[in-house]
């Protein structure tokens, strides 16, 4: 076996272990994500959650973390769609919200 063979392997290695790892995250988000919009009466279309943003950042021991921003839809309505955002330092959900839209509850 040649040192070029071993640097293929290990290439295709860290890519089926990173797509192994990124699923596992993004199942993790999609999970969070329907949560919360039971949690504030909005429907997530779609039933996906899609990576918009990537970046090495520090946590607040310093220590470095991937950082990841989450994109979803979302209709309060059913007629309209808006945005939802989360937002991940490492394993964490650092932050979750929703583009302001129109409110679906009874009219009184």
């Amino acid at each position: 076996m040649t040192l070029s063979s071993l640097f293929w392997i290990f290439v295709a290695g860290f890519l089926v272990w990173y797509w192994w790892k990124a699923k596992a995250i993004k199942d993790f988000v999609l999970t969070a994500a329907k949560a919360y919009c039971k949690k504030m009466d909005v429907l997530l279309l779609d039933e996906a959650v899609y990576l918009r943003g990537l970046w090495i950042k520090r946590d607040q021991q310093g220590n470095l973390r991937v950082w990841r921003r989450f994109m979803f839809d979302f209709t309060s309505t059913g007629e309209e769609r808006y945005l939802g955002r989360i937002i991940m330092l490492g394993r964490t959900i650092e932050h979750m919200e929703l583009e302001p839209h129109r409110f679906s509850g009874p009219e009184y």
